[in-house]
């Protein structure tokens, strides 16, 4: 029986509760099982008894193996119970390395900022300095092995893990958010690193207290040399291995290819001098995938809707890919790059950012780029270049930031692969032809916001009628020229598309030209549009031909529309089987539009339903409608009914899509 009131050290009543237990067995007593072990009966009493001073370590590591307990359990119970009894300790006193956990900023300890925001501690004032931040954490797979590792070292048990993957996956982020519940427990962190990683630990892992994080994070910097790194191997190895040392957990992180070279075998005729640091991570290293899965992907899309801006920017980019964790750490590089790049260096970058937000393909060509940014230096800066400015400037784009990423980078087009005789009318070729570059993601998005409002200057609108010869480049800079009001660059550049093939490039030719009256030029223009594949030009050549009386003709090109796939085509058709007295072919064309997103077919269906005394049918179509946005078009069914009669919307505009 064991006497007085319990104690309020909780580490020590259940050390005490776990023994006590372990010892009320049939057939065993404080006196037998003293005896046995060589403690007195009153070293075991004291030991269980519900309150008093803590058992010495020796007594409860002699108990627990005469019990049958894990020794380092109980050992990091006796020591959680010791340490409650001795604030200084708690406070982090003593001799060994490092510092409370608690104590740490992430960036510290190398992980990578993701953006910044204003500093809001006490006393920092408005529109100062702005601190780092990090996003919201998402877990996968290898957080939930680290995780296991961590309470077990947590619950007295040593252990090392190192995380492995390439460049800005996520690693040391990993490792700071796996350690937080031992800082709750008053666990210390080290990181070697002062005046070297390799000479700082070489000296002090002798010196790590129980309980402490041991931070190697780019551990190639510890055991990549082939005599300090055996040393230090050496080193860690027997701080996890001599019981009176631990707890500890040691983490570390890797890229798979130091992992690679020191877990490979050497030739029979060379020097094994990975052999400690192979023998130390065999079993314990963890990968990091290199993206985010489709539950990571979900799990982080939640936490941006629910108000993570850092997350939600960089989805924006890298949902695709699930490239989140590169994105988020190299996106402050890349700013940085951009604005404090050299002049030269600044100018391509601005030429890239202006041709990408402008509908520039990906792949921009290296003459373009050059012939480009003319306009885009100072004339002191233009006056101060070099001859090989052009060169320097692509090399100082090309270096990588973190996440492997380079501002502008050389890219190599993946070619178009398709059957045999399937080009199609007036398709683009495969891409541009030498050398080509592109923007990184973040920097094309930051110049959308940065040179939203700003017009290119001459030598952006030279160089892309020089230079470049994608049909689709070409014209939808020659409809951002229009919209910038350079016309003389919108005609000319819609003349290079046109010549290329572009079919909608010919058919704004045609319109210009039937607006200046020459109707023959229109009709050829718009006849190759209509050879082209353009849906709008096969369509209102198709009017012109029903309006000629070739209704045979207008069937045919309405047929090549109605095989495209776009709602107008399928819209139009419904509406001619209509006037031909085919309403269940019109309803079944107009469906067809519907599905294929056409928001007008919606209400057209809606008419027809009408007419055909379904209103519980039309109102369900017009909900739809409203739901995809024509809220305001379905105000009044009899008016629109009236209205889409004469091929007009509701506020009177022409419907038809050859307007």
């Amino acid at each position: 029986m064991y006497d007085g009131p319990s104690d309020q050290n909780p580490a020590l009543t259940e050390l005490r509760d776990r023994l006590r237990t372990a010892m009320d067995q049939p057939g065993r007593s404080m006196t037998t099982l003293g005896r046995s072990l060589g403690l007195g009966r009153t070293t075991v009493h004291t030991a269980v008894r519900r309150s008093g001073p803590p058992p010495s370590k020796r007594t409860v590591v002699i108990l627990a193996r005469g019990l049958g307990l894990p020794v380092a359990e109980l050992v990091e119970l006796w020591r959680r119970a010791t340490e409650r009894a001795d604030p200084a300790s708690v406070a982090g006193g003593g001799a060994g390395p490092g510092r409370p956990i608690g104590d740490w900023d992430p960036h510290d300890l190398e992980v990578h900022p993701a953006g910044t925001a204003p500093d809001s501690s006490p006393g920092a004032a408005p529109g100062g300095v702005v601190r780092r931040v990090l996003p919201g954490y998402v877990s996968r797979e290898h957080d939930r092995v680290l995780a296991r590792a961590v309470r077990e070292a947590g619950n007295g048990h040593s252990r090392l893990v190192v995380l492995v993957g390439d460049s800005s996956t996520g690693k040391t982020r990993a490792c700071w958010e796996a350690v937080q519940p031992l800082a709750a427990l008053g666990w210390r962190l080290w990181h070697p690193f002062d005046p070297t990683r390799a000479t700082e630990a070489l000296d002090d892992l002798h010196r790590v207290l129980p309980r402490t994080v041991v931070w190697l994070n780019e551990a190639q910097h510890y055991f990549g040399d082939p005599v300090t790194g055996e040393r230090i191997a050496a080193a860690v190895r027997s701080l996890l291995t001599v019981p009176e040392r631990g707890p500890v957990l040691v983490l570390g992180t890797l890229w798979p290819k130091y992992a690679l070279r020191y877990a490979a075998l050497p030739a029979p005729d060379e020097p094994d001098v990975y052999s400690p640091v192979r023998a130390l991570l065999e079993g314990r290293t963890l990968i990091v995938p290199e993206a985010f899965d489709a539950p990571a992907l979900a799990a982080a899309v939640a936490l941006a809707e629910s108000g993570d801006r850092l997350l939600a920017d960089a989805l924006t980019r890298a949902r695709t890919s699930g490239q989140l964790a590169q994105d988020l750490a190299g996106a402050p590089q890349l700013r940085d790059r951009y604005e404090q790049g050299s002049p030269a260096a600044r100018a391509l970058l601005r030429v890239a950012m202006d041709a990408r937000r402008l509908g520039a393909g990906l792949h921009l060509p290296r003459a373009f780029l050059v012939d480009a940014a003319a306009d885009y230096f100072s004339q002191g800066e233009y006056d101060q270049r070099a001859d090989d400015w052009a060169e320097a400037a692509f090399a100082e784009l090309a270096r990588p930031v973190h996440g492997k990423q380079a501002p502008l980078r050389r890219s190599v087009p993946r070619p178009a692969l398709r059957p045999p005789g399937d080009a199609r009318p007036g398709e683009a070729p495969a891409g541009p032809a030498g050398t080509v570059f592109r923007l990184a993601d973040h920097l094309e998005q930051h110049g959308r916001a940065v040179r939203g409002d700003l017009c290119p200057p001459a030598s952006f609108w030279h160089a892309a009628h020089t230079h470049l010869t994608r049909p689709d480049d070409l014209y939808r800079l020659a409809e951002a020229a229009r919209a910038c009001h350079r016309l003389q660059w919108h005609h000319h550049l819609c003349h290079r598309a046109a010549h290329a093939g572009h079919a909608g490039a010919l058919l704004r030719l045609s319109r210009a030209r039937r607006e200046a009256g020459d109707h023959p030029g229109a009709d050829s223009l718009l006849r190759r549009a209509a050879d082209a594949g353009d849906v709008d030009a096969l369509l209102d050549l198709a009017e012109r031909r029903e309006r000629a009386g070739d209704l045979a003709g207008a069937e045919e090109l309405a047929r090549r529309a109605t095989r495209t796939g776009r709602p107008e085509a399928l819209l139009y058709t419904a509406r001619k089987r209509r006037e031909a007295g085919s309403v269940q072919e019109a309803e079944a064309w107009a469906r067809q539009a519907a599905d294929a997103g056409g928001r007008d077919a919606l209400l057209y269906l809606a008419e027809l339903r009408t007419e055909a005394g379904d209103t519980p049918g039309a109102e369900a179509l017009l909900r739809r409608a409203a739901d995809a946005g024509h809220a305001d078009k379905v105000k009044n069914l009899p008016a629109i009914a009236a209205k889409w009669r004469y091929g007009l919307d509701p506020d009177g505009t022409p419907t038809l899509p050859w307007h």
